[in-house]
């Protein structure tokens, strides 16, 4: 049987590798695991290589991390084995160290190379660090196939100079039977939810404010933001400014109680910001730009049946395909009113629909059939 090998640095999650365990058994597949990895991949039902990267050598924290940025990081010589017993290596992303550590050995071991890319902006070269400028470098060279998440993902790759004949559109997947679970108990209150990871780009300070304005009008409904992250304290200190301390719950949830969140909740707000300050810092580490690339719990929020008010920040709005209500980043009075009009009007807790198709698209089991057909296509070339 031909052997996957899922290569994702210190980024392996159980959420975005969750379709690879709907593969047909006529793959075997496994993913590279390093002791500094970031998430608790234990609830993944693949087989985890464990391996060592220069960043498990160093110190922890954020020393060790920035060391590690500065030399360039890399998996060590015992990953060697993971990757000379593999057909195929799917890695992600042009410029990530992973991503350039697979094409490097390529040659070596003789595998064929897949990348998943989620990146939504050509950067090419120019807005790219040192590091960063030669990963895409090798990647661009040495990959087969690379899977953008996105149509606008697409599109970036064909800037970024990929035939298009090398690029198959597969987005991700995500378990709809488990995020459609209903609350076994009918909801008491409205809770705003906005889940992301505690950072200015995710937009959570929006939600506030429209919120804080509702409560002019004596709309208070609860807000529940869901992650971790820098901005915490900033964000609790905000909510007491504009009067909603006793409103706000805030804290990240393991994600497997993600779809409780989502069953409780009376819509789901991602509030996403583009983030352009493209400043240059010592060693040549470039803050350039971002927007959201897909949003993975849009997805979850339409199989669970949960009203979405979105930003129209970068691939948001193909994501959900017409669906939802939509608003310019950082027009929190906009947001204001479409709470207002939209679930804040209803019942607390109250389901909408989604197209079906369109719920599937975004299932583990569609997308395991994407990615059977992009690793047959790339082992018959």
């Amino acid at each position: 049987m031909p052997r996957v090998l899922i290569v994702r640095g210190q980024l392996a999650t159980p959420w975005e590798l969750r379709p690879w365990t709907e593969l047909p058994e006529r793959f075997t597949v496994s993913y590279l695991l390093t002791s500094s990895n970031e998430f608790d991949t234990a609830s993944l039902p693949l087989q985890a290589e464990r391996v060592t990267s220069l960043r498990d050598r160093l110190p922890g924290g954020r020393l060790g991390s920035v060391a590690a940025g500065i030399v360039g990081e890399r998996y060590l010589a015992d990953a060697d084995p993971a990757y000379g017993g593999s057909d195929v290596v799917h890695a992600e992303e042009l410029s990530f160290w992973f991503a350039a550590d697979a094409a490097r050995r390529k040659e070596r071991h003789g595998y064929k190379l897949v990348q998943t890319v989620w990146e939504t902006l050509p950067l090419l070269r120019t807005y790219r660090n040192r590091h960063a400028r030669g990963y895409r470098d090798e990647v661009l060279a040495a990959t087969d196939l690379f899977l953008p998440a996105t149509e606008r993902a697409r599109q970036t790759l064909l800037l970024e100079g990929v035939e298009d004949e090398r690029i198959a559109i597969c987005p991700p997947g995500i378990d709809i039977e488990r995020f459609g679970a209903r609350a076994e108990e009918p909801a008491v209150e409205h809770v705003v939810l906005s889940p992301g990871r505690l950072v200015w780009e995710k937009g959570h300070h929006d939600v506030l404010r429209a919120v804080a304005l509702l409560a002019r009008d004596g709309l208070r409904p609860r807000v529940r933001i869901v992650g971790g992250g820098p901005e915490e304290g900033r964000l609790r200190a905000y909510a007491a400014d504009l009067g909603l301390s006793d409103r706000l719950d805030i804290g990240p949830v393991a994600y497997g109680e993600m779809p409780s969140v989502f069953a409780s909740a009376s819509c789901m707000v991602l509030a996403s910001l583009p983030s352009a300050s493209a400043q240059f810092h010592p060693f040549d580490v470039p803050r350039v730009f971002w927007e959201e690339q897909f949003g993975m719990v849009l997805a979850e929020a339409m199989a669970a049946g949960l009203d979405i008010l979105a930003t129209e920040s970068g691939a948001i709005p193909e994501v959900l395909g017409g669906q939802g209500a939509l608003f310019a980043p950082g027009d929190w009075p906009t947001l204001a009113r479409l709470l207002a009009e939209g679930p804040l009007s209803r019942p607390p807790g109250e389901r909408v629909s989604y197209p079906d198709g369109l719920v599937k698209r975004y299932s583990t089991a569609a997308m395991a059939e994407r990615l059977a057909a992009g690793y047959d296509r790339v082992l018959s070339s």
